[in-house]
């Protein structure tokens, strides 16, 4: 026992900045066979070898517990604080459980004292320890106690914006939204104006993270006038950003105005311009973002919107220079489909599906493959039999195989509206003549693996 109590203050010895008051009675109340584990953890947060301290850190409860509450908040928390110089594998550790380090502090009242370290991880240069940092420091926030959230955890905040270090203030645009709802009026027309200012940053890299943050943003605002009249403006100059790397941001930001804004007026004055800018945006990259996101906009917007105004989008991004804009549009023909009428799928729709059949690129052809066979049952037997047969025969003969097998996979979707007899009659021989092709057969066996729909018996 003796060894050991002398093992566990050499060892906190040797640890800089660690108090030794106390430690030899601590070491005397427990059992020696617990003690010393603990000192073996205590030694390794400052070994040498990587994965010893990454290990140490993961353990960071245990070390705790063996403490208690009040050493931990006096000397552990601090010597961590102190300790902020390491491999990123150790401090992405050590932002995450410090995350969940409130029971291990005395609780809630007690946990102002987990913001310290928490604040100096997001000024790290590796992005996955700030976003880790900053997941732990707004899960905190939700469990602090009104009086250290609106003194301590809002001064952080104002440190973290006003630092002149671009990754704190690239952080800091993710810790408005957690406690906004939780703030007085005041503190929350701060916030307000704080965001702002970071959105026209000098530094890219935090008008991003402020452009990637304001969907969490304008969804605990209530208020529908303030998300015109702040969030909207806001919204505007990122979707026009000379970057961009912020531009294709904004795209996904039109969801969550959509959403807010709610009536067919307010999307149309402020969305939609928007939107047919991202159309003939001089990045292939916006335009591409905003054809991956283009039903979800849809779905956002008032049901009249979609039905008028996002058909002639639709259109322009499927007919785009690019063929990676085209591929992934391709692939929201039967989801955007789902949001319009018949009568706009057959006159608008289904002409721009017949220049996407014959795409040079492969890729538009196989993602178009990969969805079309669903539209049957979206548009009848008598539209299918007309407009659709003759695609689905085009693309069952096409040179790439992807494209192939994506049409014989859906098969069944076709035979569900216009039949066994019909479709053996139009598709089963084009299928036969493939099965009958040795290349064919011989890369894999996609006929063997999706076999088409047998008639049924009799």
């Amino acid at each position: 026992r003796n060894q050991n109590c002398r093992q566990v203050a050499e060892t906190f010895a040797n640890c800089a900045n660690f108090h030794l008051v106390g430690l030899i009675s601590m070491a005397q109340a427990d059992e020696g066979e617990s003690v010393f584990p603990i000192a073996i953890l205590i030694d390794e947060l400052k070994n040498e070898d990587v994965q010893l301290r990454l290990n140490s850190v993961r353990r960071l409860p245990v070390i705790s517990k063996a403490l208690g509450t009040e050493r931990t908040r006096n000397e552990l928390i601090p010597y961590l604080t102190d300790s902020i110089d390491d491999k990123d594998e150790v401090l992405l550790a050590m932002a995450e459980e410090l995350g969940k380090f409130i029971p291990y502090v005395g609780g809630p009242h007690q946990a102002g004292c987990l913001l310290s370290p928490l604040e100096s991880l997001c000024n790290m240069e590796e992005g996955v320890v700030r976003e880790k940092a900053v997941a732990s420091l707004n899960g905190i926030a939700k469990e602090l106690p009104s009086e250290l959230l609106q003194n301590d955890y809002i001064t952080m905040i104002r440190r973290l914006a006003r630092q002149e270090w671009a990754t704190s203030r690239a952080a800091v645009c993710h810790l408005f939204h957690t406690p906004y709802p939780l703030l007085s009026e005041a503190l929350k027309t701060e916030f307000r104006d704080m965001y702002a200012k970071l959105c026209k940053d000098e530094e890219p890299m935090v008008r991003r993270a402020a452009c990637s943050n304001l969907k969490n943003f304008v969804a605990v605002i209530k208020n529908r006038i303030m998300v015109v009249n702040v969030f909207v403006p806001i919204f505007t100059e990122q979707s026009k950003d000379e970057q961009d790397s912020v531009r294709l941001l904004s795209v996904e930001n039109c969801i969550a105005l959509g959403q807010a804004l709610g009536n067919k007026e307010q999307v149309q004055q402020h969305i939609l311009p928007v939107v047919k800018n991202y159309c003939i945006d001089k990045s292939w990259r916006v335009r591409y973002m905003l054809a991956d996101h283009f039903t979800g906009i849809c779905e956002s917007m008032v049901e009249e919107v979609t039905q008028n105004e996002m058909v002639k989008s639709f259109i322009f991004l499927a007919t785009d220079k690019e063929s990676e804009v085209r591929t992934s549009i391709a692939y929201k023909v039967y989801d955007f489909c789902v949001l319009i009428k018949t009568e706009q799928i057959v006159k608008d729709v289904l002409p721009i599906i017949c220049e996407l059949v014959s795409d040079q690129s492969q890729h538009v052809r196989a993602a178009l493959a990969k969805v079309i066979m669903k539209m049957s049952s979206m548009i009848g037997k008598d539209n299918t039999i007309n407009y659709l047969l003759p695609l689905f025969l085009t693309l069952l003969k096409d040179e790439f195989p992807e494209v192939r097998l994506n049409i014989i996979s859906k098969l069944e979707s076709v035979n569900e509206v216009i039949g066994i007899e019909r479709l053996s009659k139009s598709l089963l021989p084009a299928v036969v003549n493939l099965a009958e092709d040795k290349q064919w057969r011989g890369g894999g066996g996609p006929l063997k693996e999706k076999p088409p729909p047998a008639p049924p018996p009799g």
